[in-house]
């Protein structure tokens, strides 16, 4: 069984890093300016979520990305290519 874990806090910055890490490293990132609204971090509060449904994240979003990256290629029709 997974260990728990809080879902976090992390910068857009380090979610591009850790994406293009695990899906292709060749890739550069590309940096532009925020929208006015547009918050530099994120950290969703799940409480409402535990109270009512008791629910928690199982997994990290480090491995989470993998099934997230399967989906979308699924619904796009985009096959994995293997980078080296």
């Amino acid at each position: 069984m997974p260990k728990l874990h809080a879902v976090g806090e992390f910068t857009m910055t380090e979610l591009a890093e850790t994406v293009k890490e695990l899906i292709n490293p060749a890739v550069p990132i590309k940096n532009v300016e925020n929208t006015p609204d547009d918050p530099r971090q994120r950290k969703p509060n799940i409480t409402k979520a535990k109270e009512l449904l008791g629910w928690e994240p199982k997994i990290t979003l480090r491995e989470g990305l993998p099934f997230m990256e399967e989906d979308f290629r699924q619904r796009l029709g985009v096959p994995k290519q293997h980078v080296t």
